[in-house]
This record gives C-alpha cells, structure tokens and sequence, in this order.
C-alpha cells in the first residue's frame, strides 16, 4: 500500500472519558432521528466487508456471530457490509440479488436486533460492480485475451500475417516497445487486469446500466425490508458502479455523463426507484464521497452539489467517506485482482499510523464539515455520517457539538473493540481497546480473507467453543465481554 513519503509514526492517545454520568449528558449518546429511525445514539458502525459469507452469496454462521458481536456493543446503526445487487460471482460477499438470499439475511437483521437489546438499527449497504479480471500472464493475455486486430499488423510491420504469428512477435517485444503498438487501455489490461468502466458504451450491457440499475437496486430493497432491516444505505462510493457515474472521468456522451447534472442523474433515479418501493417507515440513505484523490477527479464542489441534489431529492442520510479508486491503485502481482486501496486515493479511504503531519486520524472531517454547512445553509437537515480515524470520545463529542456531523461513523475502532460504545457508555472508557490503525484488518481485506483484528484474534485460540478461520490460526470474533465484569477483570482483558 502507498504511504506517505514523510513517514511519520502516529499512536492512539485518547483525550480522555466520560464518567458514567458526563457520558449520559453527551451528544454521542443523546437519541436522534434519522428519516423515519429513532436511533439510540449517534454511535454508527460503518460498513465493513469481513469476507464470511459463502461463494453464492448466501449468509453463514459467521456471518451472524460477526454482526452479533457488534451488536452487543449498542451501537445506533450497523451498517452491514456491501450486498450485491446482482448474482455476479464475488467470492464470499454477501448478495440480495434473489428472494433465495432473504431468509439468511433476515437472520443478521434478527440477530443485531436481539443481542443488542432493541437499541440498534441494522442498515444494509446495497452494492452494483462492474466486471474486473486479475492480472493475467503475459502469455496468456497475448496467446488467449487479446483481440488481434489489423493496427498490431501494422504497428509490427506485418502485413497480412496470421494472428500466431502477430501473437508471437507481441510476446517477445521489451515493455517499452510494447507501449508503442498496444493501445492504452490493452496496455493496462495485461499490467493490471482487465475492468470494466461505465463509459464502456460499446458494450450493450454497460450501454443499458441506467435503464437496468433502478430497478435492481429497488428489488433489492424491497428484499431487505422483507428481511427485517430497518433502511438501506445506497452504495455511490469508492471504485464502483455508481461512484463511476458521479466521477468527473464519466465522459459518456449520453444523457448520463459529462456534466454534474448528467453524472448526478442516475443516482437520483436509483433512489426514487428504491423510496418508490419500500415504506415510509424504511429508511433510505447513501454513502458517498467528499472527494475521489485521483488526478482530475471528483472534489469538493462536486461533492458538495451532489450532497445538495440527493438532499432534495429525500435520502434520509449521508455518509461520507473519501478516496479508494482504481485508477491510482498499485499493480497486483500476477494472477491477483487489482485493489483500489493501494494508491494515494486508498490511503486518504484507510489511513494507516505511517502518515504525514496530518496524521491518520479525522482527514475526511474537514471536507465533511464543509458539505455539512452547505447543507444547512440552503436549509437541508439531512443527517451527515462522518467517518474515517475517529477512535477518541473527546474528538467524537467535539465533532457533534462544532457541527462537523450528526453522527460520528468508526469502523476500525468497532472492529478493534466491538464493546466500545457500551464501554465508554458505563464510564468504562479506560478498558476501550484502541485501534493502532496499523491496518493488519485490511491487508486481510485486499486477499479476500477473513478480516480480523490483531488486537485479539490470538487470544485464548485453545478454549473450547472458539470460532476460528480455517487455518486455526485466528479467531473470527473477540471474546464477549459482559458489561457486568469487575474492574480488575477489565484491566486483565486489556493485557
């Protein structure tokens, strides 16, 4: 993963916690509504993909001790991980593509539910992606995949040759010489794998995306309020479908690109689909971003413009997050999937302690802050999701009361300590494990497997009863901690 080049070494130094009663008194723990949701807290678990469910897309019993973890913390909202709208084989992420996915997924929405005790909001994350292939061997890019056509002959000086022997002679050319015959977009094929993009308009299926999604992600909601999900959270961030159409590189010439007005269009069709299609009481929202990172991307003023145009529209919340784009992401190895977490877009997502002066902590407040005063100025009351590298009570409750947002979003710190929001509730502040932002959870993530925690997936491996990966090497989910527990108890879990 890229780094800054400063390189310089932060840690977690909380600001200090609240005694049981300064914790009652503070805005993080103060109700609020969302839409038609009458949240507990303002505490929001963002949506995090733990790699659990099975290769259809169907939910394990993984899948329902993960969200039953996190649950048992009392979070306001658990935002579950990005669910595929269509059946595109995805590995083992979750899909709500059929009515054959609604009974397990019910089952997660059941499960937060219950074990936190009625005072969580389970959220699904609807997600569309297109096509991507890993990157391939160049023999097998130029003796199976690429499409020989009369400029290679050309380019070669080969008239009238057969495409072996064309295939042939691309195969023994230097990389330099390569990037004078093959054509960009076949350039990056054979070094980063071949993926899809929505200007992809040569292709029927990439032609039709406007006229296909509303409706799929409509079903799909229409599913997760059968499943028992109290809202949706509309996926418009990072590398996928409908961030492409937001993004500044969404050049079509049709009615969907080009212009703001033209990109912001199917999102908005998208969400009149989906609130068309559930009941007022479900609440519908998205996560977008406050700025792509990549060179001639998206920034803040389209940011901003969008979060006016979905406001008006109705979305119940937005929830914003910054970078993780393909364009800029590191090449993989051979016969692996490009990740857009690796370059200087997928750092600004996922800050990690080796940082600039900045820091890793609070880098997408500013801009969240900004889009937040837009909003109220035009008198939009939308309520704003903030989230990246906010681990400490003290910044969480400043950022309630300055204005920055209405509810603070912390995925690695739940993952660090999925009690926390129950912790720092009881006055219990000091036992809160911290995230290191070492980011060990996401290298996890870029190879597809089960995100973990290094803070505690080696603890207590050989007691009976433990859910492990595969390999017995890690357990999938921290040990309970009952909120009854002595204080020296606590102290000891914290070794």
């Amino acid at each position: 993963m890229w780094k800054p080049v400063q390189r310089i070494r932060w840690k977690t130094e909380p600001g200090g916690w609240p005694n049981e009663a300064q914790a009652k008194a503070a805005m993080l723990f103060e109700p609020m509504r969302v839409g038609p949701l009458h949240l507990d807290s303002r505490v929001w678990v963002p949506a995090m993909v733990p790699w659990r469910a099975a290769l259809d897309g169907s939910v394990t019993s993984a899948n329902i001790d993960w969200y039953r973890r996190f649950a048992q913390g009392a979070p306001g909202v658990i935002v579950v991980e990005a669910t595929g709208i269509r059946d595109v084989p995805s590995g083992a992420l979750l899909r709500i593509s059929d009515d054959k996915f609604v009974q397990g997924l019910g089952e997660i929405a059941r499960v937060i539910h219950e074990a936190s005790g009625g005072r969580t909001r389970a959220i699904i994350q609807l997600i569309d992606f297109l096509a991507m292939k890993r990157r391939p061997d160049p023999k097998d890019f130029f003796f199976r995949y690429l499409a020989i056509t009369e400029r290679h002959r050309e380019k070669l000086n080969l008239p009238g040759t057969d495409d072996l022997q064309v295939r042939t002679a691309l195969s023994k050319l230097t990389e330099d010489q390569l990037t004078q015959v093959l054509e960009a977009r076949e350039l990056e094929n054979l070094k980063m794998g071949f993926r899809e993009r929505v200007t992809d308009v040569h292709l029927q299926h990439i032609r039709e995306l406007p006229e296909q999604l509303p409706s799929l992600f409509a079903q799909a909601a229409k599913r997760a309020q059968d499943a028992g999900f109290d809202g949706v959270e509309l996926h418009y961030a990072h590398a996928y479908t409908m961030a492409s159409f937001l993004s500044t590189l969404n050049t079509r010439q049709d009615k969907w690109g080009g212009s703001r007005e033209d990109r912001v269009r199917l999102p908005l069709d998208v969400f009149r689909a989906v609130r068309a299609c559930v009941e007022p009481s479900f609440a519908v929202g998205c996560r977008l971003l406050t700025e792509e990172i990549i060179a001639g991307g998206a920034g803040q003023e389209d940011a901003e413009f969008y979060a006016l145009e979905l406001s008006r529209a109705g979305m119940d919340f937005l929830s914003f997050s910054r970078g993780g784009k393909f364009e800029d992401a590191q090449q993989p190895k051979v016969k692996h999937a490009a990740y857009p977490y690796t370059g200087p877009s997928g750092y600004e997502c996922m800050p990690q302690y080796i940082s600039d002066e900045q820091g890793p902590f609070g880098r997408n407040v500013a801009p969240t802050k900004r889009i937040r005063q837009r909003l109220r100025a035009e008198n939009l009351q939308v309520p704003v999701v903030v989230a990246g590298g906010i681990y400490d009570f003290s910044v969480a409750e400043e950022l309630l009361r300055n204005g920055s947002a209405d509810l603070i979003g912390m995925a690695r710190q739940s993952l660090a300590d999925p009690d926390w929001p129950e912790k720092v509730r009881m006055g219990r502040g000091e036992q809160v494990r911290l995230c290191r932002y070492s980011n060990y959870c996401e290298a996890l993530d870029a190879r597809h497997e089960m995100v973990t925690c290094e803070l505690w997936d080696r603890e207590d491996l050989h007691l009976p009863g433990v859910a492990k990966t595969p390999d017995g090497r890690r357990r999938l989910v921290p040990e309970s901690e009952a909120c009854n527990k002595s204080e020296d108890n606590g102290k000891h879990l914290m070794k």
